[in-house]
């Protein structure tokens, strides 16, 4: 005779299932993390070393290819738009536009992606060469916490990096991709008809900015490098003993990382979709 099982059989079995994947094992992965930062163990003046050498290592170093990118971006955007501003009229236009584009979806989006193909596939290589020489065994073996020891540091420094990045890309984006779209109207004159003063579209930008905002470009973000951090650190160190292990960890941490970005972003979406669509609405 059939037996429906109990409610919390299936929950159980469900948090198993959950916990054995791809994503409850980076979640795990993430919490122990943060766990050993108030562990007590370790030393204080190492971690703050190794945070500082991983903001740099995925932050500053990113920085050049960050500015390249945004202000291409932000360029293409405002000549592509510019010609609608006659059609329907000034106002908010670009500000709502650089504001949807840019602060909420865009540059996150693709910071993350800057950062996941540059500094994560950069820390996968370094962590499953360190796994495939024994390094993390040895570092066990002196009774080194190796998530305290290695992926905290990459953690917290990844988050730190992506904020600023994020923040450079947006600014790039917005300010460098005006002033390259002056200077082409200047030089191509015949070409690009654009009239538009920093002053109306600097305003328009403030207006358009809301609290709101600034908690999407925050919380994206610290997720997004959250991820990227978890994917490199869980790739790196699950590998087998084999050097040619380390490319394919490598090449899935990257993809991994884009594919769980995407998701991510999209499940914000569903969090703010109706104040998307009357942003979007004011746009049009």
């Amino acid at each position: 005779m059939y037996k429906p099982s109990a409610p919390g059989n299936t929950l159980t079995r469900f948090g198993l299932w959950f916990l054995r994947s791809h994503a409850g094992q980076l979640l795990s992965l993430l919490f122990l993390s943060i766990r050993s930062l108030f562990s007590g163990k370790g030393n204080r003046r190492i971690d703050f070393h190794q945070i500082i050498s991983h903001i740099y290592n995925i932050g500053i170093k990113s920085l050049p290819l960050i500015l390249i990118v945004g202000t291409i971006l932000g360029t293409v955007l405002i000549i592509n738009t510019a010609g609608l501003v006659p059609k329907v009229g000034f106002g908010n236009f670009f500000g709502n536009l650089m504001v949807i584009a840019i602060v909420r979806e865009l540059g996150p989006i693709l910071t993350g992606f800057l950062i996941a193909g540059r500094s994560g596939s950069s820390l996968t290589t370094r962590i499953a060469s360190m796994k495939v020489n024994s390094e993390i065994d040895a570092l066990e073996t002196l009774g080194i916490c190796r998530i305290r020891f290695l992926i905290m540091p990459a953690l917290i420094g990844g988050i730190l990096a992506m904020l600023l990045a994020n923040a450079f890309f947006c600014l790039s984006a917005i300010g460098t991709g005006f002033l390259i779209t002056k200077i082409a109207t200047f030089f191509l004159e015949g070409v690009f008809k654009i009239q538009l003063e920093w002053s109306s579209y600097f305003h328009s930008i403030l207006v358009a900015l809301r609290p709101f905002d600034f908690v999407v470009g925050f919380l994206k973000p610290v997720i997004f490098a959250s991820i990227i951090v978890t994917n490199a650190c869980y790739y790196g160190t699950r590998i087998p003993n084999d050097q040619r292990a380390v490319p394919i960890a490598t090449s899935r941490s990257v993809v991994s990382s884009f594919i769980f970005i995407v998701v991510s972003d999209l499940i914000f979406l569903f969090f703010y979709i109706l104040d998307y669509i009357n942003s979007v609405k004011s746009v049009i």
